[in-house]
This record gives structure tokens, C-alpha cells and sequence, in this order.
């Protein structure tokens, strides 16, 4: 990737191929083997704090979200909430690229590499952001990707298991998140969880079971996620058309982050949270009647969430796991589907390289109860089955793919939108 920043900085590449006496090396942990042949190329070699500095990034408020569940919903609703107030506001993740409340690129990985982010910066500030929120990936602190950055605030969403064929372990995986916390910035930790390793100083907390600075006081899960806050002596009720208990933890993330990282009203940032309608594929009603919601429920502990916020209600669910990734995830999530829904309808996710079918049958295989399992390969007729099963009063969820619009298969991507899938299905019927 090489970037044309004007000025006296000028171009910029992070590819040693493309680098020159004009072209300047960009140097990472990623690319640093190719150091000595951007120099042979006759380019000067610049680092990311450099870089940052160079461009006068240092006076934008950067925000990161790390955890394994929740990412992309609480940086959502930071960023909602900042522009709801009248704040210049970036939003960087899975869902690509917006800045003041308009997309700017497309879906890329949830934290992309240096240059990248640092052109996102920059042209956040070009455009007068005070604030760039940006999710923060597991593989992005193991790779240094967000080397160089001075954030001005961390948060902490969960820690569930994930990733395990890149890090090894869970123990591995819990350490580099934990690593993301381990300076004096100011920080924002879920008090429920007790697996993190964090520097206290700086460290501010939210939760619902235990004392926190920010402790939801009451909840209440039926038609929205509504509770009331306490704040020291401040108390103030907020209330969101957000579904699911996930989602009390998600937007009281983003409630404390936006109080900390501006100082408004509590009341006033609690009230702006009512406009905060959630995040397209995260727990999106695709119909009514029959209620079918789409989720990007991916890892076991997301799979339990999901289904216990609609545990009032019969569910079927129709899912996968992704080839070419953890496989020791697949039998967990089976069996997180499985103690909770009537019917299981196993199906095809992004297989990649797999046999789709193979990883069917590693996800049936944590499932004891064999009567409640359905396995389908092709995700449309799974789907479609699923809905022909479904009875009066029941709910479907489809899970996994949240809001792609494909299906990896091989080296292919193929067009495929479990959304549409799903409104096609019901209209034919």
C-alpha cells in the first residue's frame, strides 16, 4: 500500500517493492525483513510514531475497543453517541471506514494495518474528527499494528475463547489482550470479567454484577435494553432499542467511555443512547411474524448470548463455523446451540479450503442430544428448512454471518446475504 499524504510528508508505502528515493518506507513488525531493500531502493525508512507525529495525529482523541465479543457494537455506539452530542467523529473496525456520519470504505479486517489506520487518521483530522474510534484485534496487538498510537482511551469488552489456532492457547490469547493494558492510559475495564490483567492506574470500570464506576443498578430486557446507571452520586436511567443482555454491557461500555472521554451530562450522553438503534447483522430482526433475527455470532460464548436474550421464547437456530480457523471452537459452539435451542440446523459458514461438510460434523460432534440436530450443507436450503419448520410463537436465529454479503468458498467469494436470503424465502412463501 503506498499513500500520497501532500505536503512535505509525501508518499509513504509499507511495500519495500514500491519504495524509492520519493517513496518513503513505511517500518513495522510486519515488514522489517524488508527493510534493507527499500533502503538498497534509495528509500529513507520512517516508523509508525514518526509517522504519526509527522503528520500532527497526536492531537486526535483515538479511542480502542479489544475484546472478544462486542467490539463492533460498543464502537458503534461511541461513535453514535459522540456525533449525537456535536462532536467530529471516526469509526474505524469490521464495518470499514465512516467519518462524521458518512462511509468512507468499505469492510476490510477489524484493525488493518499501520499505514492504513494512519491514513484513516489522517483523513479523520483532515476532516476536523476530534475523536477516532477504532476496534482492536487480537492479531493487531501480536503484530504491533497499532504501534506508535497514543490512545486516549482503552476498553475492555470480554474475554471468551477465540482465534486459538493464530495464538495457540487460551492462555496465549488471554495474555496478548491483556498486554493492550498494561501502560498508565486511561482505560475502561468490564468489572464482571476477572480474566484480564490490567494496570490499575488510569483504570476505570463498568458492570452489572459487581461494584463498578459505572454499575447498572436495575435492567430490564423486554422490547429494549433499558436500565438505570450509578456513577458515584449521580444516577440516571437510559434506555435503547437494543436486543439482548450482551447489549446492556456493550452500550454501558459506551455510555462511561463517551462520559470519560468528554465530561458531558451523564443524563445528557444516557438520553442520546435512545437513538442508538444497534449495528447492521448484530441481533438485526430480519421479520416479525415469524420473528427471525440475523446475528454474527461466531465463538461459544457468543452463541449462548445471543440465544439466552431470547431464552422466553422457543429458538431454532441455523449456523456454522468458518473453515481454515479454530477448530477447537466448533464442537463448543455446537454444544452452546444445542443447550439452548429446540432445533439445531448445522450449515455451511465460510468454508474456505474445508469440506464443508467435515466441519459439520466437528460441530455435531459436541452435541449429545442428536434428535435436536439437522445438518444441511447448503446454508439456503438450511435456512429455508428452518423456516419451514418453524411454529407459531417460535423464533429463528441465523447465526455467524451477520451482515456479509458472501460466502467464502475456496478461493471464491460467492454473493450471499443471509438477510435477503431470509426475505426472499418468506415471500415465496
Amino acid at each position: 500500500m503506498t499513500v500520497d499524504f501532500g505536503g512535505s510528508t509525501g508518499l509513504v508505502t509499507d511495500d519495500s517493492r514500491e519504495a524509492d528515493g520519493k517513496t518513503r518506507f513505511l517500518s513495522t513488525k510486519l515488514n522489517r525483513s524488508f527493510e534493507e531493500e527499500a533502503v538498497a531502493r534509495g528509500a529513507n525508512v520512517v516508523h509508525p510514531k514518526g509517522l504519526i507525529d509527522e503528520l500532527g495525529l497526536g492531537s486526535l482523541e483515538v479511542v480502542g475497543i479489544t475484546g472478544t465479543n462486542g467490539k463492533t457494537t460498543t464502537a458503534a455506539a461511541i461513535y453514535s453517541l459522540l456525533l449525537d452530542l456535536g462532536y467530529g467523529a471516526a469509526l474505524q473496525g469490521t464495518r470499514g471506514l465512516y467519518i462524521n456520519d458518512e462511509k468512507v470504505e468499505e469492510k476490510s479486517l477489524t484493525t488493518p494495518p499501520s499505514l492504513a489506520t494512519i491514513a484513516h487518521m489522517f483523513e479523520a483530522k483532515r476532516r476536523g474528527v476530534e475523536f477516532f474510534v477504532m476496534e482492536v484485534s487480537s492479531h493487531a496487538i501480536e503484530q504491533d499494528r497499532i504501534d506508535g498510537i497514543d490512545f486516549a482511551l482503552k476498553i475492555h469488552t470480554n474475554i471468551t475463547s477465540d482465534h486459538l489456532d493464530y495464538h495457540g492457547s487460551i492462555e496465549a490469547y488471554r495474555a496478548v489482550k491483556s498486554s493492550f493494558f498494561q501502560d498508565e492510559t486511561k482505560k475502561l475495564i468490564n468489572r464482571d470479567e476477572e480474566v484480564l490483567k490490567f494496570n490499575v492506574k488510569n483504570a476505570y470500570s463498568y458492570g452489572i454484577e459487581n461494584a463498578a464506576t459505572y454499575k447498572v443498578m436495575a435492567y430490564t430486557l423486554g422490547g429494549g435494553v433499558s436500565g438505570v446507571l450509578k456513577h458515584f452520586e449521580t444516577v440516571v436511567p437510559f434506555e435503547t432499542p437494543l436486543q439482548g443482555h450482551f447489549n446492556l454491557y456493550n452500550i454501558t461500555a459506551a455510555i462511561a467511555a463517551v462520559h470519560l472521554l468528554t465530561g458531558e451530562d451523564l443524563g445528557d450522553i444516557c438520553e442520546a443512547a435512545e437513538n442508538f438503534g444497534g449495528v447492521a447483522g448484530r441481533m438485526e430482526t430480519v421479520s416479525h411474524e415469524p420473528l427471525v433475527i440475523v446475528d454474527f455470532a461466531h465463538t461459544e460464548d457468543g452463541i449462548k448470548q445471543v440465544l439466552d436474550s431470547l431464552k422466553e421464547k422457543e429458538i431454532r437456530v441455523v449456523f456454522g463455523a468458518g473453515g481454515d480457523r479454530d477448530r477447537s471452537k466448533r464442537p463448543k459452539m455446537g454444544r452452546a446451540a444445542a443447550s439452548i435451542a429446540k432445533k439445531v440446523y448445522i450449515t455451511s459458514d465460510n468454508p474456505r479450503s474445508e469440506d464443508p461438510a467435515a466441519i459439520i460434523e466437528e460441530i455435531a460432534r459436541g452435541i449429545e442430544e442428536k434428535e435436536k440436530v439437522e445438518k444441511i450443507v447448503d446454508r439456503r436450503e438450511a435456512i429455508a428448512k428452518a423456516l419451514e419448520d418453524l411454529e407459531p410463537g417460535e423464533a429463528l436465529l441465523v447465526l455467524g454471518k451477520g451482515d456479509e454479503t458472501w460466502q467464502e468458498v475456496g478461493e471464491e467469494r460467492i454473493p450471499f446475504d443471509d438477510r435477503e436470503v431470509i426475505r426472499e424465502i418468506l415471500a415465496s412463501r
